[in-house]
């Protein structure tokens, strides 16, 4: 279907109003009010600006949305919420491998992934990662698309780092199959499903994703939102949920950022100081079981072999400390890591709902002052409507997953700290029992 905003012919493409040193034209009310325009925002690297959402709100935006490309916000419990995903689907991220090209030249780690709808493998570089990234990112300003793992230009090929990254993009993969619209976008299934040995395909369908005429301020025509009785938006409620919602990220990015902090710091002492201190008292009780043995009497044998099985305990306790943040803390910061990363995009998208609501007040203050039409005025508030809607169905799917998440990562770091202790006791009651015979 055809939808076009282009409803105010006072709004040139860059510019609005009548041109500098051109007065307004003499005549009545009706002429004022046709020249009336609502101010655009003189920060032309604004994200309101640069993502579309000014040139959406104030009528600029035309383009053809084929049925393909809209994205449904429905009233849920929540409030709006997206779509969900009629075809849900999951995709692994396995058996990182250690490829050439240039005949050895050139040396990179491919991923294999599958993707559940599909069932059949293809193996992706970081870079193809990286190159759906920039172009969701761009796409889709009021969706928080999840950061990849940081770049490393040294050390990609040691295995620890390249363990470390594979769980970060299966992270990423789950936010992004999680996601109602990120996972039906075609960017997204082409990178899932284009076969890899296919150059040609790739080349075609990345050529396809980078033309999509579909984005900047045409991206906000492609959403379709509830209508009729009970659909409509309080605009001050909306603000109040925004401005809640932006008090919660800053509180939870602080928060996050210390535990990250503290988690980090516990990890690097159970590696370090933790095994040092427990193998101390290892080998002191090692010492005392050497002193005991030059007592060459028989009867004091037994007692010389508990006190050295003690000593290989808290030896072995030492150890454990040192590999148990892989099993629990390590898995808290990779989660962490990834919240902070949509963490960080919230700003921009909360902006450019803000730069909508400034525009909707603004022409509601030229309808009062006589200086616009209802009409125009209307026409900015529904578009501003559209942005709302959609911000608060992001919000909603934030909150839906981080609860989903944390409660898993929750359950897993306490499971994996119970096995820990209950492997230390293991060890304790060992030697425990070695005394029982002396």
């Amino acid at each position: 279907y055809r939808l076009s905003t282009r409803s105010e012919p006072s709004l040139g493409p860059r510019g609005a109003g009548h041109p500098p040193g051109h007065p307004h034209p003499p005549g009545g009310g009706g002429a004022a009010k046709s020249s009336a325009t609502v101010s655009r925002n003189l920060n032309r690297f604004s994200t309101f600006v640069k993502s579309g959402g000014e040139a959406f709100v104030l009528g600029e935006a035309s383009g053809f949305v084929k049925d393909g490309d809209k994205l449904c916000v429905v009233l849920g419990s929540r409030g709006p919420e997206w779509q969900e995903n009629p075809y849900p689907f999951q995709c692994s991220i396995e058996d990182p491998t250690k490829q050439t090209k240039f005949k050895g030249m050139k040396s990179y780690i491919a991923y294999k992934l599958v993707p559940s709808h599909t069932g059949q493998q293809v193996h992706r570089r970081y870079k193809h990662f990286d190159w759906l990234y920039g172009r969701l990112a761009e796409k889709f300003p009021v969706i928080s698309v999840p950061h990849l793992p940081e770049k490393q230009a040294t050390g990609r090929f040691e295995e620890d780092f390249i363990s470390k990254r594979r769980k970060g993009l299966a992270w990423w993969m789950d936010h992004m199959c999680s996601h109602p619209v990120l996972a039906q976008c075609d960017a997204f299934q082409h990178f899932l499903t284009c076969p890899s040995t296919d150059e040609k395909a790739w080349k075609q369908g990345k050529r396809k994703a980078e033309k999509d005429e579909m984005v900047g301020a045409n991206f906000f025509l492609t959403i379709s939102v509830p209508t009729g009785p009970g659909a409509s938006l309080d605009l001050q409620e909306v603000e109040s949920q925004v401005d809640g919602f932006k008090a919660f990220t800053k509180k939870m990015d602080e928060s996050a950022l210390q535990l990250n902090h503290t988690a980090n710091e516990f990890a690097r002492k159970q590696v370090t100081g933790f095994k040092k201190e427990y193998q101390k008292v290892g080998h002191s009780f090692k010492c005392l079981s050497q002193a005991f043995e030059l007592d060459q009497q028989a009867f004091s044998a037994g007692l010389n072999q508990a006190i050295a099985f003690t000593a290989e305990a808290y030896d072995a306790i030492g150890d454990l400390f040192a590999d148990q943040p892989r099993q629990d803390l390590d898995p808290v910061m990779d989660l962490l890591a990834l919240y902070q990363g949509h963490l960080a995009n919230f700003p921009d998208i909360i902006h450019v709902q803000k730069g909508a609501l400034t525009k909707v007040k603004e022409s509601k203050r030229h309808v009062e002052e006589g200086k616009m039409e209802l009409q125009k005025a209307e026409g900015i508030q529904e578009r501003c409507n559209i942005i709302s809607f959609a911000t608060l169905a992001e919000i909603n799917h934030f909150h839906k997953i981080r609860v989903r998440d944390f409660k898993s990562q929750m359950q897993h770091f306490l499971q994996q700290q119970i096995l820990f202790f209950q492997k230390v006791t293991q060890k304790l009651e060992e030697a425990l029992h070695k005394y029982d015979s002396v």
